[in-house]
């Protein structure tokens, strides 16, 4: 996927809007206030696909200007928290790939309006959160100005409330969240399959390594019934014993029957 992303940006970086967030926030703000003024006026502004037939086409872009809050404190701290979390993205991937990654989203919620009705930029600004979160999960922050937490376990809260609202809302809801979505797998997915290959691969190793450890209560010679350990090997062709200086290796090849055997070097290159 980076290669893709790097391609498209040799080609298309040149159009990228550079600070968008801040666009995106300053245009909040701006709705938050015309809507103290008139509280009707969020109603022409919400993704509804009807309306957008009828002519009113502006509702495809406006929406992503609905502040999220109402209360005058904490729109202040969501315009705040949103910016932070765009512009931090934004500085780390670059314009382009930044308003890539935003314009999937919007996208997506599009395609949720089409499937499942009227729709809000609620799940778009969660989906930066959790880029947010793992791109930098290690940042800490004051919860509720006083509890310091780490971001990535505030990205998995989120994430399983997304999960819980995705089971018991209805299919509107799990379209919406999904649709919303897209933007986050397409750039996370590559990543998120090769943390979980990555820790396959480990768990396989270390259960190799353990079944050529001595077991507990078996010994640690092979006199006491268990696998001999290092400097009391003993080759199981030839006798050359580690004690005098043979250089013993353990070979669990399937020559072996795939069980750990000990076998001088010239043996275990030439068995």
């Amino acid at each position: 996927m980076e290669k893709i992303l790097a391609r498209l940006e040799r080609r298309f970086g040149r159009y990228a809007i550079h600070n968008l967030i801040s666009l995106i926030v300053g245009g909040m703000a701006i709705v938050w206030v015309l809507s103290l003024l008139k509280p009707e006026f969020q109603d022409r502004l919400v993704l509804d696909m009807d309306a957008v037939r009828a002519g009113q086409i502006w509702r495809l872009v406006t929406f992503l200007f609905i502040p999220t809050e109402t209360s005058p404190w904490w729109v202040l701290i969501m315009l705040y928290f949103t910016w932070w979390v765009g512009s931090s993205l934004e500085q780390h991937w670059g314009p382009f790939k930044f308003n890539l990654y935003y314009a999937l989203g919007a996208l997506g919620t599009i395609v949720a309006a089409l499937i499942a009705g009227p729709a809000t930029n609620f799940w778009l600004d969660a989906s930066l959160f959790l880029a947010f979160a793992t791109v930098f999960p290690e940042v800490t922050i004051l919860l509720f100005f006083v509890i310091p937490v780490r971001v990535k376990w505030l990205g998995i809260v989120a994430a399983l409330f997304m999960a819980y609202a995705a089971a018991m809302g209805g299919w509107g809801a799990r379209a919406s969240i999904a649709a919303s979505m897209v933007n986050y797998l397409v750039f996370f997915g590559e990543h998120w399959y090769g943390v979980f290959t990555r820790r396959a691969t480990v768990a396989r190793q270390k259960s190799r390594l353990e079944s050529m450890r001595p077991s507990a209560g078996r010994g640690s010679s092979p006199a006491a019934g268990g696998p001999p350990v290092f400097g009391e090997r003993v080759c199981a062709l030839c006798g050359a014993r580690e004690a005098d200086g043979a250089d013993i290796r353990v070979c669990s090849c399937e020559k072996c029957g795939g069980h750990p055997r000990t076998l001088c070097l010239e043996h275990a290159r030439n068995h």
